[in-house]
Formats: C-alpha cells, sequence, structure tokens
C-alpha cells in the first residue's frame, strides 16, 4: 500500500509568538520522527498552495479576505485571544488547505492509497465565518466539500480524534445528512461545543470524554458510537482530523491516551475504509502540543497508515 506524506516549508513560516502553543518546532518534531528508516517507503511530495475558489466553497469570499488583510508586513496580529497571525501566516494556511486538497485528488486518482498532510495551521475549530482556537481555514471541510464538488463523492465522513471538538466542521457539516461528523473529545474543554445531543440533521456524533479517562474509555466510545454510525453512513471517502492532544503527556487537556490508542484507531477507519470507499482515506494533522508525544504518536499513525 502507497502512503503519501505532504507538508511544506511554509508552514513553518505560521510564526505564532514566544510561548505559543500551536508552534513550529510541532512540525520539526514531525519530520524528525518520520525520518526513520520504517518510512522509507513513503511518497513525500510538497504541498501545493490551495486555489481560492477551492476554499470559498466553504468560507464567504468576504471572510478569505478578512484573512489576508489581517497578515501583517512584521510582528503579529491577533485575531482572538489565541489565534494569531504572522507575515508567514496566509502562505502557510494556504498550503495546509492545499495539502488536504490535493492529497483529496491524489486518493481518489489512485496515486496513493491513503495520504497524511503534516501542516500547520490546523482547521477544525475554523468556521466559515470565523477564525478561531489557532484556525484560520477549516482545512479538512475544504477538503471535504472538494471531494464531493470535484470527484463526485455523495457521502464523505470526517472523523476527529482531536482532544478539543471541532466546532468549526460541526458547523459545517450541520444540516447536510450526506456529510457525516464524529467526534471524540474531552469535556469539558475549549471550544465548549461537542454534546451529545449535538446531533445536526442526524449526522453529527458526539461522544464527550471527560478529564482522567483513558485509553480503555476511548476505545470504548468508538466502538460502541462513532464506528456503527460511521459503518451506517458507508462514506464514500473518509477524511481524519489526526489530532495527538488526547495523550496522557499533553499539556493542554487530561486525557490519558499512549501511542497504540492512536494506532487501534488508524487501524479500525483504515477498516471501515476498506469495507466503503475503497481503502481511500485522508489525514491532516490538528492538534498535539507535547513534542516528544506528538511525534512518536504521529509516527504510529502514518507506520499504520503505510502498513494498510
Amino acid at each position: 500500500m502507497t502512503t503519501l506524506l505532504l507538508t511544506h516549508p511554509d508552514c513553518l513560516l505560521h510564526d505564532t509568538g514566544f510561548g505559543h502553543p500551536e508552534r513550529a518546532d510541532r512540525l520539526r518534531a514531525i519530520e524528525s520522527a518520520l525520518e526513520g528508516e520504517r518510512f522509507h517507503y513513503l511518497m513525500r511530495e510538497t504541498a501545493p498552495l490551495a486555489d481560492l475558489a477551492v476554499i470559498e466553497r466553504l468560507h464567504p469570499k468576504a471572510y478569505v479576505e478578512m484573512i489576508r488583510a489581517a497578515i501583517p508586513k512584521r510582528d503579529h496580529n491577533w485575531l482572538d485571544p489565541d489565534t494569531v497571525v504572522s507575515p508567514g501566516s496566509w502562505d502557510a494556511a494556504l498550503r495546509a488547505t492545499g495539502a488536504a486538497i490535493y492529497a483529496v485528488d491524489q486518493v481518489m486518482a489512485g496515486a496513493a492509497n491513503n495520504a497524511f498532510c503534516a501542516v500547520r495551521p490546523p482547521g477544525h475549530h475554523a468556521e466559515p465565518s470565523r477564525a478561531m482556537g489557532f484556525c484560520l481555514f477549516n482545512t479538512v471541510a475544504v477538503a471535504t466539500l472538494h471531494a464531493r464538488a470535484v470527484h463526485g463523492a455523495s457521502r464523505v465522513a470526517v472523523v476527529d480524534v482531536d482532544v478539543h471538538h471541532g466546532n468549526g466542521t460541526q458547523e459545517a457539516f450541520w444540516s447536510d445528512k450526506d456529510l457525516f461528523y464524529g467526534s471524540t473529545h474531552q469535556m469539558p474543554l475549549f471550544p465548549g461545543t461537542g454534546a451529545l445531543d449535538e446531533t445536526g440533521a442526524g449526522n453529527i456524533f458526539n461522544v464527550p470524554l471527560k478529564a482522567g479517562d483513558d485509553g480503555e474509555d476511548f476505545r470504548e466510545a468508538f466502538a460502541t458510537r462513532i464506528l456503527p454510525a460511521l459503518d451506517d453512513f458507508a462514506p464514500d471517502f473518509l477524511l481524519v482530523s489526526a489530532g495527538f492532544d488526547a495523550h496522557i503527556k499533553d499539556p493542554l487537556a487530561q486525557l490519558r491516551l499512549v501511542e497504540a490508542d492512536f494506532a487501534w484507531v488508524t487501524e479500525k477507519l483504515l477498516g471501515v475504509a476498506a469495507k466503503h470507499t475503497g481503502g481511500k482515506l485522508v489525514s491532516t494533522l490538528e492538534g498535539g502540543y507535547d513534542l516528544d508525544a506528538l511525534a512518536s504518536s504521529t509516527a504510529v499513525h502514518v507506520e499504520t497508515l503505510m502498513g494498510s
């Protein structure tokens, strides 16, 4: 099986300033982890810039132009208390979104079986008209709409394993019964959404976990709610919001997952893809803020993709 890895040096130029948890060293840690011999057979490509027209399937043109206008000539500009942009942020965001779009194209064309996008800034908190939670454009939601518009995928699913609920993706999918969003996440925690009774058009499946829950709780949540619902939905294409901040070492949350849990959920999602999508799956990086835990968790995720 062929796994495509997409990244770009521009993603390092999104400078969030001293002490910000979503920092360029996250990508450097991942790049180092994926240099090992067991990743020799990864197909590696650089991420293209996204076409603005593709982004505007989700984000209104006025919002996209607002983000571009907010990019400073120097130093930083804060869009909210968590979300900061620098002179390099525009190209970084276009590369991050472009990676997921291109990954969909390549997997749909059969050039790769699956793909992982090692990019930043993350995306799943970005609502159609609002940047928040470190996110500017909702990478995975843009890629979902691209899969539908260009490749005819009529039923597309996103599964989100980040410790924070993907409020932006949920909002984008809320009233569309042909788009599936499933998420496990800690609650209460930023952004405050993701309750069990938030179900959209019957297409939203949230399983909140509580502080201190471990891999056993996580696996039970997936096995009893997310995976059966995903199987019933029978997607044509599957995307993953791959956040690794549910790891026990992560400083921004209190779940207690370890690398084996991320390998397990990757295997389960690959199984759904094998059954319903012909194995087609695209994963894109979201959170993960302890560098060692992020690197090792990403490594097992990618290694599991490669072994599918």
